[in-house]
Formats: C-alpha cells, structure tokens, sequence
C-alpha cells in the first residue's frame, strides 16, 4: 500500500514523466502534484480534467453503458496524457493523471505503471 506522496514519485519515475497529479474529481481539486513546468500547470490541468473525467461518466450513463473507465488517454503533437480513475474503495472519486514526453516514453508500459501504482494507492 503507497500513500498520495510514493505515489506521485512512482508516477514521476516512468520514462518521460513530465508531471503526475492525484485529483478529487468531485471537487477538481488536486490533493497532490510532481513535476510540471511553466508549460504545464499541474492545478489548472487538474481541473480541466476533472471536466473531461465527469464528461466521460455522463456519456457513459446516457449509453447506459454498465462499465468502469480503466483510463482516459490523450495524444497530443508532442505529449501523452493518461487519466486513471482510481478504483480502490478507499480512492472512490479521485483519478490519477500522468502527462509524458511522447519522444521519451512508451506508452504500453506507462499505462501499466499507472495501473500498478493505482492498484497500490491507500487514501
């Protein structure tokens, strides 16, 4: 079991991190951030994605689609951005978010990374 803070510096750890959040999407408030840059605004992107997490859930429940997120991923020109709800009881409500360097990473394995780290994370 990790705590928000191993948590983020396991997150931080994948090749190409270039910031990890831990983020309460009821709220969009980030209970803890690693990395980021001037570039990139670990609070704000915390709140944007909380938009996109709620955006998703909503879509799923017009579909009426009986199923669980297992993450939410962003390709951008330059940049990976994978969003992992968190399914643990003790997480309920809070996802993960991880952006990387798409020149340093390997998406395959960031994915299964997140999914570890999200598997051992104790609120």
């Amino acid at each position: 079991m990790a705590n928000i803070d191993i948590s983020l510096k396991e997150m931080m750890a994948v090749d190409g991190a270039l910031g990890a959040v831990v983020v309460d999407y009821s709220s969009g408030m980030a209970l803890g951030t690693h990395g980021g840059s001037k570039d990139l605004d670990l609070q704000v992107a915390a709140a944007g994605n909380t938009e996109v997490v709620k955006a998703k859930l909503r879509t799923m429940e017009s579909l009426q689609l009986k199923d669980a997120i297992e993450d939410i991923l962003i390709t951008l020109g330059s940049q990976y951005h994978i969003i992992r709800p968190v399914t643990g009881r003790s997480g309920k409500g809070l996802f993960l978010y991880l952006a990387l360097d798409r020149g340093r990473s390997n998406l395959a394995m960031a994915r299964h990374q997140l999914k570890a780290i999200e598997e051992r994370l104790e609120i």
